[in-house]
């Protein structure tokens, strides 16, 4: 009796492999587009915010907040959202953002149109553009001059020798 009724409630059960059509593979999804910066670049992107200090060997493109310190050692660009509460030192500077505080920079500062610098600037060269705003004091830096290759290094020798000439011809 029991036998029967487990022979009659058993139904073969269908396999998957049997029963549904083959899955397709997918082909893997290509990778979001990524905003192109020049390579050894380093972004800080718009929805960062920074308190405390950075300091940084490559170019730097900084489109979110700082507050702080922040010295870079390559071209600092600070992007249209760049909001920056710092002391800023870079070899090369361009602002499309906001600056408050003093900013130092050996080559030059771009002060692009409807970007803003409050504080007192340091460089060898400035461009501000129409429609840019710039409240401080400029001191313009005078290139450092290279030493021209023709010289020769002045050694004990020289010296001696040159004074001798110097003696000779006084006689």
């Amino acid at each position: 009796m029991w036998a029967k009724t487990i022979e009659r409630n058993r139904q073969p059960l269908a396999t998957p492999e049997a029963t549904s059509t083959p899955v397709q593979e997918r082909s893997p999804v290509p990778p979001a587009p990524v905003a192109q910066t020049p390579k050894g670049t380093a972004v800080f992107g718009k929805t960062m915010r920074v308190r405390g200090e950075i300091y940084c060997d490559e170019e730097l493109y900084l489109d979110g907040e700082i507050d702080g310190t922040l010295e870079v050692r390559h071209r600092l660009t600070i992007g249209p959202n760049g909001k920056v509460k710092a002391n800023v030192k870079a070899q090369e500077l361009v602002v499309s953002g906001s600056i408050q505080g003093d900013v130092e920079a050996a080559e030059r500062i771009s002060i692009m149109k409807g970007a803003s610098i409050v504080g007192d600037v340091k460089t060898a060269g400035i461009v501000i553009e129409d429609g840019a705003y710039f409240k401080g004091g400029i001191d313009i830096l005078r290139p450092e001059n290279k030493k021209p290759e023709n010289k020769k290094p002045e050694t004990a020798s020289n010296t001696h020798s040159a004074a001798v000439n110097a003696h000779s011809a006084a006689r």
